[in-house]
């Protein structure tokens, strides 16, 4: 084999190799990419089945009922335009109150249930995760045109 030859084997082997190198880097990110939705987005089936996403939005007041094991823990997610309920096997985080922002982490059941494998709580009175922000807001400005066209 002649010089020239070989070199161009090395750039055609290191080229492959970065390529390689570069299909895996790409394939890991895909899968640990976590999207958020509102439950207004979840109720109206904009959510990923089958896939991992976030849901935020206020914890509704007098949801939160703890199962006889201790671990597992019952709650309604809300925009408060559209509701979703929540389960969760875990201890919660001390923050974690009714009235109060959070965001769950899982997926969806069959059943229409969010199945939570993390569940992460505002940090202070005045934090709430913007995307969970606006949701809200957004939820809030749909339901207030809603009923000045009813109120007319």
């Amino acid at each position: 084999m002649k010089r020239r030859h070989k070199r161009i084997g090395f750039i055609v082997a290191g080229l492959t190799g970065l390529g390689i190198a570069a299909a895996l880097a790409l394939s890991a990110f895909q899968n640990n990419l976590v999207f958020f939705f509102s439950p207004s987005q979840v109720a109206a089936k904009e959510a990923p089945t089958g896939r991992t996403f976030r849901v935020g939005g206020l914890v509704h007041e007098g949801t939160v009922k703890r199962d006889t094991d201790g671990l597992t823990v019952r709650f309604t997610v809300t925009d408060t335009a559209q509701s979703i309920p929540v389960v969760y096997k875990g201890i919660l985080p001390d923050l974690f109150k009714e009235g109060k922002g959070c965001v769950a982490q899982g997926r969806v059941g069959a059943d229409g249930v969010f199945y939570a494998d993390q569940v992460l709580a505002k940090h202070d009175e005045n934090y709430m995760p913007p995307e969970a922000g606006q949701a809200i807001d957004k939820a809030k400005h749909a339901r207030e045109a809603g009923k000045t066209v009813v109120d007319k």
